[in-house]
Parts: C-alpha cells; sequence; structure tokens
C-alpha cells in the first residue's frame, strides 16, 4: 500500500521512541503533529504490520526471520507496548523455505478443480481452502460493494493499492496494512487529531477488518496442519477484537458492529 500525498519527512518523527520492527511513522501535510509518540497505538500500529507482511507468501528473509525466533520476540515486545490485554503469539517454524511456501500456498492459493463429465466440459472447482479476501465472508454485499467502500476510504485517507502488485481492496494484507497506518498516524498526531483517527480505525475494524479476520480465522480453524499460520490467524483475530473493544471504550459510544456477513458494506 502506498501513500497518495506528500509526506513528512523521517527526520521529523522521534524513531527513537518507537518499539522494535516499527518503520517511520507516515501522515500527509494537514495533519498537525504533537512531540510526544504514542507508544500504545504506535506498537499496535507495528503488529497490523507485522500480521501483513505474514499473510503474504514468505521470502526468504521473512522465512529466516520466523526460524530464527526473531519474529517471536518482535512481536512479544509489540504486545507488551500495545496496552491491549492480549497474549505474546509464538509465530515461529521449523519448515524450510520450500515447505512454508507450500504450505502457504495450500492454504491460500491453491484451489480445487475436477472434470464431473468431460464430454460437456462440467467442471467442479473451488476455492483455496482460506479465502483472504473479505468479500468472500460477506454472502449478503457484493464483491463490487466490498471493494468499492474500501478504495473509498484508502482514498480518504491518502493511500492507494500497490500498482506495482495490484490486488483487490479487500485483500486481507492490505486492510492489515491500511489499520496499520491509521494507527501509525494516531501514534504521531496532536492530541486533538488522535481521537478523530481512533474513531476511523475503529469503524474500519467494524465493518471491515474484523468481518475478514474472524472468517479467515474459522476457516483456518477447520483445516490440518497450519502451524504458523494457524497461529497467526488466531493471533489476528485477537489482536483485532482486542483492539476494536479498546477503541470502543476510549470512544465513550454505543458500540454495535454489524455481524460477519451482514449487509452493511
Amino acid at each position: 500500500m502506498q501513500e497518495t500525498s506528500d509526506t513528512r519527512d523521517d527526520d521529523d518523527v522521534p524513531s527513537e521512541d518507537a518499539p522494535a520492527d516499527q518503520p517511520p511513522a507516515e501522515a500527509t501535510d494537514q495533519m498537525r503533529f504533537s512531540d510526544a509518540l504514542d507508544r500504545n497505538a504506535a506498537a499496535r500500529g507495528a503488529l497490523y504490520g507485522l500480521c501483513a507482511t505474514l499473510f503474504r507468501e514468505p521470502d526468504e528473509s521473512v522465512h529466516e526471520r520466523l526460524a530464527t525466533g526473531a519474529v517471536t520476540e518482535s512481536a512479544a515486545e509489540l504486545v507488551a507496548a500495545s496496552g491491549l490485554d492480549l497474549d505474546a503469539p509464538a509465530l515461529g517454524t521449523d519448515d524450510d523455505h520450500d515447505t512454508l511456501c507450500a504450505r502457504y500456498n495450500d492454504l491460500f492459493t491453491v484451489g480445487y478443480a475436477e472434470y464431473e463429465d468431460r464430454t460437456d466440459g462440467s467442471l467442479d472447482a473451488q476455492g483455496p481452502p482460506v479465502s483472504l479476501y473479505e468479500s468472500r465472508y460477506r454472502s449478503e454485499v457484493s464483491w463490487n460493494d466490498v471493494n468499492l467502500d474500501l478504495a473509498r476510504a484508502y482514498d480518504y485517507f491518502g493511500v492507494e493499492v500497490d500498482q506495482e502488485t495490484r490486488d483487490n481492496h479487500d485483500f486481507l494484507p492490505y486492510m492489515l496494512e491500511f489499520a496499520g497506518y491509521l494507527a501509525r498516524q494516531e501514534a504521531v498526531a496532536a492530541e486533538a487529531d488522535r481521537r478523530d483517527l481512533a474513531r476511523a480505525r475503529l469503524d474500519f475494524l467494524d465493518r471491515h477488518l474484523r468481518v475478514a479476520v474472524s472468517g479467515v480465522a474459522d476457516a483456518m480453524a477447520g483445516q490440518d496442519g497450519t502451524e504458523l499460520y494457524g497461529a497467526l490467524a488466531a493471533f489476528c483475530d485477537a489482536l483485532s477484537r482486542a483492539d476494536q473493544q479498546a477503541l470502543a471504550e476510549r470512544c465513550e459510544e454505543t458500540h454495535n458492529p454489524p455481524e460477519p456477513g451482514g449487509d452493511d458494506p
């Protein structure tokens, strides 16, 4: 995911106060900034970013950090800094790189297809065991409505889908990156803006991210041999749920999120 507007220089962000693995926070010129970093929001942003990375097919550098325990260590530090009632996850693997990639593909990218009758070409086909697209879990809402609503949200906050690796707007890693982006914006914003950004993230969690994450976690629970990805789905579900609850309490509003699979995009 890329920003569509100008960003602050990295030197403007107090990086020495950022938690481990937290990239420099980004924001548009229109936002007011605080000299004090909100460490809880920064850590939550980094956790969403970590989940987004791990829900993509792992490259060799990601595999190395998983295999050495570096990801588990970083996640524990971020959970401790997040201010959430959340258990630190064990996000490691004993798989070699090729095996981990095969596990990812078996779960998320490889579907099933078999000819029922070759004489007429009828085909029995289905997608991968676990879909990484929100629209798959929104049976009463059209694919177009889900993706249009997400495109508008991304555009409103000045970000867009990476044009080099373009995918649908409801691709889970994009959604996790966007939640992390909102949290990082909150982390560096002036106090007057933080509440609005918190409300925006809560709205995004209610209407989109929680639907997708809970759907993925439920689908994953029915699979065997999920290893890393089972732990990742469970942690992402717990993270987004804890963040949603904390934001709702902070915003002091009646909190009635739509039911997963409901008709509110």
